[in-house]
């Protein structure tokens, strides 16, 4: 099931369960693995009487097979219903449950402490509003309550408890409990949490879990259950600035025009003047429509329809606000990324962004540094790996409506994809957003590219030659750029190896230098064709993601991906510079094909080197291309035009 249908159906159970006097609490267990997270739901519930006896009668019958605790009633498989999670005695997946008191309703999600799982932990956090972060007594503070701390900050979580469990197997001594408290103080400090609860538990045998302990008299403060249902954390979401993503343009028939979508925050009435954030378009709202019927005033969470009085562009992934308390709108802007992806982040890889109802393509330009989970240190870094926490610059290629995060976790959150695998990368908390410096501007040209294209009697493109070391690209680029020279039409080649004794003489051939050496040598394309050439690339452009930048930044049809098939086991047999030989043998490492993956284009303009043709004849088949598409004039007519 969806993880956002979970909830809703979760928070529905829970204010049905009864008539508490506060507003449902979502709160989480998080800390290393092994700390007793899922004991210690499972304690609190069947202390409360939320186990059915079914529930109980199964819970005893997997306690004997899959049980760490002896004869005991082994609680933590209550939650861990993953057969993996049992095998293991660990907790993968996030677990949620519902269930309410006579004072409040509660839902809580029980995360992974596995530091492999921390992106787990970080999805089961973002629903949050606080945190229960617990601790083993014998162990103390570890690198993964710390991780667990700085991630539940950069989420805007704001009231933590730290349960210091397992303190009957120290003897419920005072003296360890204080220390690890006065450690976690010191600690957090900086992460600027309103409230922090110290509790000594033993999730175990249930000690300060929902009643006071008898082993602990030096301990004056409540049971965990008694603070979770007095401790106010409301956000009020309504008091913050009005916003809107728009998530639907509802278009009924010809007389009817609205736009759909759940106000994130603030307030919106009937005659109340809007505007589309990014364009800067003002109107009016005419009608706030909903299943109900209209209504005169909405606020944030309620799902409506808004008609407007003027006809205004606005699409799906527009935000609308009021006119006096805009959002920032910007290209550029800093943020704090989680990064979640298997692989490493890459600055200069096009991913792909999705903040509230929109998704546009995003370039991490540059990682600024890396976030120490141990000592809250600010390390230089080139990039982020599994579970790194890290502030980056960002760059999209239009503005975007957003907050940032300390100000609304709704607007100023989104989630990094992998334009490859479709994997969600990176969970993404906008900082502050970047404004260029005043003093540069684009200079707009007197002399345009149709102009200087039409002096040559020529479109410009750039064809990009990608394959394999050794699948021929700079044969039959060379091949291809005589025959255009032939024919009066003004090229020019960029070759992979010529372009690194200069340009890019700086990089090596790491993932993230690859993905840089193609930055820039698509920058310089779109130089080449502003100047109306005919540009020719061979590289081997390993990455989908690469190959799209460089499409993305040029115009409309100007990027021709010509896609030299040559098999594996040939190239290897040609070996023109005995890379290969050296690749296999471990002299070079990232090598394309033997320990780097080459990912083959799906649907390039072109596919050569796959049927036995000779250079010669794949040459022939791309000039055949660019004069079947009208990119340069036919040899024998001259007709051509732009």
């Amino acid at each position: 099931m969806n993880k956002a249908v979970e909830i809703r159906k979760l928070e529905e159970t829970a204010t049905l369960a009864g008539g508490p006097a506060l507003p449902t609490l979502r709160f989480l267990t998080c800390g290393s693995v092994d700390d007793g997270k899922s004991t210690l739901i499972g304690r609190l519930l069947y202390e409360q009487d939320l186990i059915h006896d079914d529930q109980l009668a199964a819970l005893e019958r997997d306690s004997k097979r899959h049980g760490t605790v002896g004869a005991e009633i082994d609680f933590a498989l209550l939650v861990d219903g993953l057969e993996a999670e049992r095998e293991q005695g660990i907790t993968i997946d996030v677990a949620y449950r519902a269930f309410s008191t006579a004072r409040r309703s509660f839902i809580v999600a029980d995360t992974p402490g596995h530091e492999q799982y921390t992106r787990n932990m970080a999805t089961g956090a973002s629903n949050c509003d606080l945190a229960v972060l617990l601790v083993d007594s014998r162990k103390g503070l570890l690198a993964q309550t710390h991780r667990h701390a700085i991630i539940v900050s950069l989420l805007g979580i704001k009231h933590v408890v730290l349960a210091i469990n397992k303190i009957d197997l120290v003897d419920y001594d005072q003296a360890v409990f204080e220390r690890i408290v006065g450690a976690f103080q010191a600690f957090a400090a900086p992460l600027g949490f309103s409230s922090l609860a110290a509790i000594p538990v033993s999730a175990r045998f249930g000690d300060n879990i929902c009643r006071k302990s008898g082993n602990m008299g030096w301990y004056d403060g409540p049971p965990l259950l008694a603070y979770l249902e007095e401790i106010s954390v409301e956000e009020n979401r309504a008091a913050l600035p009005f916003r809107m993503p728009v998530q639907w343009v509802n278009r009924p028939h010809l007389d009817f025009r609205g736009f759909a979508g759940t106000i994130a925050s603030g307030r919106i009435g009937r005659g109340q003047d809007v505007v589309v954030a990014v364009s800067g378009k003002s109107t009016r709202v005419e009608r706030i429509v909903t299943a109900d019927g209209d209504l005169d005033m909405a606020s944030a969470g309620d799902a409506v329809t808004l008609t407007l009085s003027d006809e205004i562009d606005i699409a799906r992934g527009d935000v609308l606000a009021t006119a006096d308390a805009r959002p920032e709108v910007a290209d550029q802007f800093a943020a704090n990324l989680i990064w979640m992806g298997d692989d490493e982040l890459l600055p200069g890889r096009s991913y792909l962004m999705k903040v509230g109802t929109r998704t546009i393509p995003v370039t991490v330009s540059a990682v600024k540094h890396r976030l120490d989970v141990t000592t809250l240190a600010e390390h230089p870094a080139k990039t982020l790996r599994l579970n790194e926490v890290g502030l980056c610059m960002l760059t999209t290629p239009a503005p975007i409506a957003f907050d940032p995060y300390a100000e609304n976790r709704v607007t100023g959150a989104f989630i990094l994809i992998d334009r490859y695998t479709n994997a969600t990368a990176a969970a993404g908390l906008i900082a502050y957003g970047v404004h260029q410096a005043t003093n540069v501007h684009a200079q707009n040209l007197a002399v345009t590219k149709a102009a200087r294209a039409r002096l040559k009697h020529q479109r410009p493109a750039v064809l990009w030659f990608t394959g394999l070391s050794g699948a021929g690209k700079s044969t039959i680029a060379n091949l291809v750029d005589q025959q255009l020279n032939a024919r009066g039409v003004h090229t020019i080649l960029l070759d992979g190896d010529n372009i690194r004794t200069g340009l890019n003489k700086d990089l090596d051939f790491s993932p993230a230098d690859r993905v840089e050496n193609i930055r820039r040598i698509g920058e310089v394309a779109k130089l080449m064709t502003d100047a109306g050439l005919i540009v020719l690339c061979a590289f081997i452009s390993p990455f989908t993601a690469e190959r799209q930048m460089v499409r993305d930044i040029l115009d409309e049809g100007e990027f021709i991906e010509i896609f030299v098939n040559t098999p594996l086991e040939q190239c290897i047999a040609r070996d023109p510079k005995g890379l290969y030989k050296k690749a296999l043998a471990g002299e070079i490492k990232n090598f394309t094909g033997i320990d780097q993956a080459y990912e083959a284009p799906e649907s390039p303009e072109l596919v050569v080197g796959h049927d036995g043709a000779s250079p010669h004849q794949s040459s022939a088949r791309v000039i055949a291309y660019l004069v079947e598409q009208r990119f340069i004039e036919r040899f024998d007519t001259g007709d051509w035009s732009i």
